[in-house]
């Protein structure tokens, strides 16, 4: 169902019964590991005119494993990792 590198790439798959009989697929919830579990690649301070997308692509070589680094950060949102000055874990991946 998803790109083999998606953050929901190994989720267990499910399928709800609606009332009238249909089913409607879907993914269970994924919960985020521990950042501090996480084993450290590199730390990468944030500079002006950064993006996740250019940071990944830099640290990982893929821009959209962005969801590793809010990971390892702890942020729900990329965007609140995009503070001047912030530094940020850059994880290994894992599978």
């Amino acid at each position: 169902m998803f790109d083999p590198t998606s953050r929901y790439a190994r989720l267990e798959e499910a399928t709800h019964a609606r009332a009238d009989g249909s089913e409607v697929r879907y993914v269970k919830r994924r919960f985020c590991p521990p950042a501090e579990r996480l084993p450290l690649l590199v730390e990468q301070t944030v500079a002006e005119g950064d993006r996740l997308d250019l940071i990944t692509n830099r640290t990982l070589g893929d821009p959209l494993q962005f969801w590793r680094v809010a990971d390892a950060n702890n942020a729900l949102s990329p965007f609140d990792l995009l503070e001047i000055g912030r530094i940020l874990r850059i994880p290994i991946p894992q599978p």
